[in-house]
């Protein structure tokens, strides 16, 4: 493991949509250093230690069902965007809201619906 992270944050949906799609990285990327938590927020943020070669997700399925529509940034290496972004993808039905690509970083915005 690197010491590089991953960071995703979500804006819009409850406590459980977000525990929902942070389900789902765990399969790649390992329990978050930090989980969304507050009830009453309307942003949630989650870091997780991203190895150099994220692993594929076991059970893309794992993450489970949204509630609501959910904007989810996701903040890191290449790789582990890329990674992160296939694994939504194959955890929730998402749409691509643009990327943006700097010298050892990438983020990329997806909207997930339910």
């Amino acid at each position: 493991m690197s010491d590089t992270q991953l960071t995703v944050t979500l804006d819009g949906g409850g406590i459980e949509d977000a525990r929902a799609i942070v389900r789902a990285l765990e399969g790649v990327f390992g329990a978050p250093g930090d989980l969304p938590a507050d009830e009453g927020a309307t942003v949630r943020t989650a870091t997780f230690d991203s190895p150099d070669a994220p692993r594929a997700a076991s059970d893309p399925a794992a993450g489970g069902t949204l509630s609501t529509e959910v904007t989810v940034t996701v903040q890191g290496t290449p790789q582990a965007v890329e990674a992160a972004s296939r694994t939504l993808a194959g955890a929730f039905t998402t749409r691509d809201d643009g990327a943006a690509s700097g010298d050892q970083e990438r983020e990329r915005q997806l909207l997930l619906v339910p």
